[in-house]
């Protein structure tokens, strides 16, 4: 028994510490930048990999998940008589939670994955010591405008997710299922309102900044050559993915505790 409390407190403990050092790591992105020495440049280049780039992925992720989410409406609920209530739980489903997560997991699998890989090839081949030898505070430069790029990116990208996954459902609903068009749409439009929107692009900013940084923190302390690069992207990716999760069930009870 004494031997289960200690392996257990030996991982509550580095657990803990692995957080600290996150922290510090992503407060540290933070420290003595100015709009002068900003690598604007970078940050540009970022945020149309992160947005525009990831406009396929995402789309083609929504538009599925609205049609089966209404599929599966359907299913249940003509089993209860309340098929008019499909479009309502398709459009709340998919701004509050659907759209969000799955997004920021799809976010989290393909520039996590990037991330990582590119700032761990330059930590392997001493591009960041060279640039620390040359005086660059290189967190600031390779870290914070990958960061801000996520935080302005993946809410752009749920609000995308979000037309598109309701539009799946509304084809569904109208060459499948048989309702009427503008019937559905009025129903979609008077269920929703703007707090299930802004609720979900909450989730969208903590998803981006998080999901970035940690994509950052492995990458740069990534070693071990080209097999260190390969473990550190894969940490990324399984870390990011369940940090959404989790982070979607702590935001979700303090914007829905009510």
């Amino acid at each position: 028994m004494n031997e289960i409390f200690r392996i257990v407190g030996n991982a509550t403990l580095g657990v803990v510490d692995e957080i600290g050092r996150f922290t510090l790591f992503f407060l540290s992105a933070f420290k003595n930048i100015s709009t002068r020495s900003f690598p604007l440049k970078i940050f540009l280049e970022q945020l149309v990999n992160m947005s525009i780039r990831s406009l396929p992925l995402i789309g083609m992720t929504a538009i599925f998940t609205g049609a089966v989410l209404a599929f599966q409406s359907y299913t249940g609920f003509s089993r209860m008589h309340a098929e008019s209530s499909i479009a309502s739980v398709v459009v709340i489903s998919i701004v509050r939670e659907l759209g969000p997560v799955l997004s920021g997991l799809m976010f989290a699998g393909r520039l996590g994955a990037s991330i990582t890989a590119e700032i761990g090839s330059m930590r392997v081949t001493d591009q960041i010591d060279a640039l620390d030898m040359l005086g660059v505070n290189t967190k600031s430069y390779i870290v914070l405008p990958r960061v801000l790029a996520g935080l302005v990116a993946l809410p752009m990208l749920v609000i995308f997710a979000d037309i598109i996954g309701v539009f799946g459902g509304y084809l569904v609903a109208t060459c499948s299922l048989g309702f009427e068009g503008m019937t559905y749409i009025h129903k979609t439009i008077n269920f929703m309102e703007a707090y299930d929107v802004i609720s979900g692009l909450i989730k969208a900013l903590f998803f981006g900044i998080t999901i970035c940084t940690v994509g950052c923190y492995n990458g740069y302390k990534t070693s071990g050559g080209a097999q260190g690069v390969g473990i550190s992207t894969t940490a990324s990716v399984v870390t990011g993915s369940i940090a959404v999760l989790a982070l979607n069930y702590v935001i979700t009870g303090l914007l829905f505790s009510r």
